[in-house]
């Protein structure tokens, strides 16, 4: 894969020179951390816009996130001005979003116009719903793979940031960059923002994708804070294996990343910041053969010692055993799988609500 020295410096360099003064002005005291719900969370339910608001309102959320429009049903003004009118009738904030804003990604959907016209489009859906961010990502850990290297897929999300500033800040929106699916550590999401303008751009922290990015999901967060806009939150398993590690994401307070002290920064770092539920638990582990040297190739970048911090997470795990299976003879993909895995999301979600509730302290009483 090519080198981009220079471009690892501008994005890495500039980052690791300022993490340790990195640090936001203080929210208000009296600020209480929000509980909130990704819409993502429960996407096999085949559900309307409402019907998430009703779920969310009876699990004590106070936040939803329609991650992506198709959560939403329909863009038309009149179906998002319902949304916005029955979220407030339950006392919900709203935010929104979509999917890759990097027109190298191999996530990006080109179909939907170009990046800025997509970001543009969501401005609108997002002042109709009253939501201060558009939330949205460069792309996944196969961009460190193509000949393409990520750096220059970095410096391309922040040309399609810089495209729409006037625009953002015309319509008093701001870009929630999410560290998404092994694509950015937390200090290249840092540098990004840096490079495109702070005053319109900033992160979606989310705590299982940095285990998926071989750090310590407490750094990521520890990172990001002066830059966040709201946040992505699930449970992740971490233990050795022969080759590496394993990465499950699993129920609250079954991993041994911290949840609970994630929380706990959370609310002395950004209080003013939502504790938003995006729920996905595996049923198999995600494998980073870290012992083997070709592994490297594509994951140059990472600083030793952040990468310490998620090995030593790694040496105190130990291995899942408990992910729920499918009942006996029920065939992966056929309508009695489908169904189990679409009611079993849904028990995930609201137990891990439960325990947000219960052992967080987050949300209104059921």
């Amino acid at each position: 894969m090519p080198d981009s020295a220079p471009s690892r410096r501008r994005f890495l360099g500039a980052s690791l020179a300022s993490a340790a003064a990195a640090s936001a002005s203080p929210p208000p005291a009296a600020t209480k951390t929000r509980l909130g719900l990704d819409a993502f969370s429960l996407r096999s339910q085949g559900w309307s816009a409402t019907e998430f608001l009703d779920f969310a309102a009876r699990n004590g959320a106070e936040v939803v996130n329609y991650s992506e429009p198709r959560f939403l049903g329909s863009l038309a003004p009149d179906d998002l001005k319902r949304v916005r009118e029955y979220a407030d009738g339950l006392d919900l904030a709203l935010e929104v979003g979509f999917g890759s804003i990097c027109p190298t990604s191999t996530r990006f959907n080109k179909d939907d116009g170009t990046a800025e016209q997509q970001l543009e489009r969501m401005f609108g859906v997002a002042k109709f719903l009253g939501s201060p961010i558009v939330r949205c990502y460069l792309g996944s850990s196969v961009d460190r793979t193509t000949d393409l290297p990520l750096e220059a897929h970095i410096e391309n999300t922040v040309k399609v940031c810089r495209n729409v500033r006037e625009k953002a800040l015309e319509a008093g929106i701001k870009i929630a960059v999410e560290n998404h699916a092994g694509d950015m550590q937390a200090l290249q999401l840092k540098g990004l923002i840096e490079e495109a303008g702070k005053d319109f751009v900033g992160a979606l922290v989310d705590a299982g994708n940095a285990a998926w990015t071989l750090e310590d999901p407490v750094h990521t967060l520890e990172t990001l804070a002066p830059y966040a806009l709201t946040s992505g939150v699930r449970d992740s398993r971490i233990w050795e294996t022969e080759e590496g590690a394993s990465v499950m994401w699993v129920p609250f307070g079954k991993g041994n990343v911290g949840i609970e002290r994630w929380k706990q920064r959370l609310s002395e770092l950004r209080p003013d910041l939502t504790f938003e539920l995006e729920i996905i638990n595996l049923r198999t582990p995600r494998v980073f053969a870290y012992r083997k040297p070709e592994f490297w190739e594509t994951y140059r970048d990472v600083p030793a010692w952040v990468f310490a911090g998620f090995e030593k997470l790694a040496r105190e795990g130990r291995p899942y055993t408990e992910a729920p299976q499918p009942p006996a003879g029920v065939a992966p993909r056929s309508d009695a799988f489908n169904r189990w895995a679409a009611e079993q999301e849904r028990r995930d979600v609201e137990a891990d609500l439960a325990f947000s509730r219960e052992k967080l302290g987050l949300g209104r009483s059921a």
